[in-house]
């Protein structure tokens, strides 16, 4: 796994050995990042990788000029690797920031308000429609990654569906009617 492009192009990431771990791909990270550049949703951005696993993602967004992201992950192993990838990227790291916790009970009690969410939970994840509820008073913009269709239900609106493969991502905007931060 490496990172795509920005300032760490090229760096190689570690990621856990993890039951059900599935590190988003290269390809499919290039175009998810693609997607989020053309509309100009990363740089300059606060960002929450939720799921974190390796922190590819967040390190991804840091490397492309997020002003910051907040790495949240319950695993201590995916912790570890997330600590060492931060490690690994120099300056950068001081705009990371690694949060142990459930991430259902990070939005519910205090989660930082961000820009972007990217949420990439295991495929076996089934609380989608409280994660969604949970995310709109705290995330603008959501890139989910999934293997079935996800409703994003009134909260979100959904600007674009991308199909890689077995992998669907879900580009939404925080809806009018879910109110402002």
């Amino acid at each position: 796994m490496r990172v795509i492009a920005g300032e760490l192009k090229g760096r190689r990431l570690e990621a856990p050995d993890l039951p059900g771990l599935r590190p988003t791909s290269d390809r499919v990270r290039e175009a998810m990042f693609d997607a989020l550049e053309a509309r100009r949703l990363v740089e300059g951005s606060v960002v929450l990788d939720l799921f974190a696993g390796s922190g590819a993602l967040g390190i991804e967004a840091l490397s492309r000029g997020a002003a910051r992201v907040a790495f949240v992950e319950s695993d201590a192993r995916a912790l570890r690797a997330i600590e060492a990838n931060l490690a690994s990227v120099g300056d950068l790291a001081a705009r990371g920031r690694v949060v142990r916790a459930d991430v259902l009970a990070y939005l519910e009690k205090g989660a930082d308000r961000a820009d972007l969410a990217l949420v990439d939970p295991p495929y076996s994840f089934d609380g989608w429609q409280l994660l969604v509820a949970r995310l709109a008073p705290v995330a603008e913009v959501i890139l989910l990654e999934h293997s079935r269709a996800v409703e994003v239900g009134p909260q979100f609106e959904t600007i674009r569906l991308y199909r890689h493969g077995g992998t669907l991502l879900t580009l939404a905007r925080r809806s009018s009617e879910s109110g402002s931060r």
